[in-house]
């Protein structure tokens, strides 16, 4: 932790894994700390070789997005913060021959991993296998038997839980496949991790609304930065 900011350097060196958070959401930070903090940060993260991104809460830190962009840091994006809790997701019908399951080897999470990369058109979405779904998990959705979709849910932390990594093939775009493993890997993150609310960030317009329909709903503004380079045009 460093003063208004606390780096985290995960062991697996997909970039997205690693990143910095506000230290104390929702308590008003000190603007003389934001510098050395982000040097301090930044030297941690170069020492590891790993680009540094951040993702905020626009209501809990006002004005820290900005203090770190005026320090170098890129916006990229601020888009909505959907919650959902068990009570109102919502488990979209499953079209004939269309199968969801909780990845249980790492065999399933290759085949999850190779749907990831078609979908986002980079190898760096590579995640490795998590067996215990309170730490964090993910769902394989099947046409046919056919891997097409996945998506996952993070370590659940006071009863809450991030899904993320939702992806399709290409070749299988706009039959809603999306949407059922959202709420599949939502529902499975409630049932067998342990979580109580799950929150995710829509990249575009088109997911907002698909995630909103299985029960998702907008709670806070989401902040995400990066420093210069990198994986910039990820961040969304």
């Amino acid at each position: 932790m460093a003063g208004p900011l606390v780096g985290m350097l995960h062991d697996e060196e997909v970039w997205f894994l690693s990143g910095a958070v506000a230290a104390d959401p929702g308590t008003a930070f000190d603007p003389e700390e934001v510098s050395w903090a982000l040097e301090t940060i930044r030297k941690a993260f170069a020492a590891e070789g790993r680009w540094l991104h951040a993702e905020l809460i626009e209501e809990a830190n006002p004005g820290l997005a900005e203090a770190l962009a005026a320090e170098g840091m890129t916006i990229v994006s601020r888009p909505p913060l959907l919650v959902v809790e068990p009570d109102g997701l919502v488990l979209p019908e499953f079209p004939e021959g269309v199968t969801a399951s909780v990845i249980t080897s790492p065999e399933e999470q290759d085949e999850a991993n190779a749907v990831a990369a078609d979908a986002y058109e980079t190898d760096d979405t590579t995640n490795p296998f998590q067996p215990d779904p309170a730490n964090g998990a993910a769902v394989l959705i099947r046409q046919n038997g056919v891997p097409v979709a996945t998506a996952a849910w993070t370590a659940v932390a006071d009863g809450v839980t991030e899904i993320a990594g939702v992806g399709t093939l290409h070749s299988h775009r706009r039959l809603g496949l999306g949407a059922i493993a959202t709420a599949y890997a939502t529902r499975q993150a409630f049932e067998t991790g342990g979580a109580t609310l799950a929150w995710l960030t829509p990249g575009d317009d088109g997911a907002d609304r698909i995630y909103r329909r299985i029960g998702y709903e907008p709670k806070a503004t989401a902040v995400h930065l990066g420093d210069p380079g990198g994986h910039l045009t990820d961040l969304r």
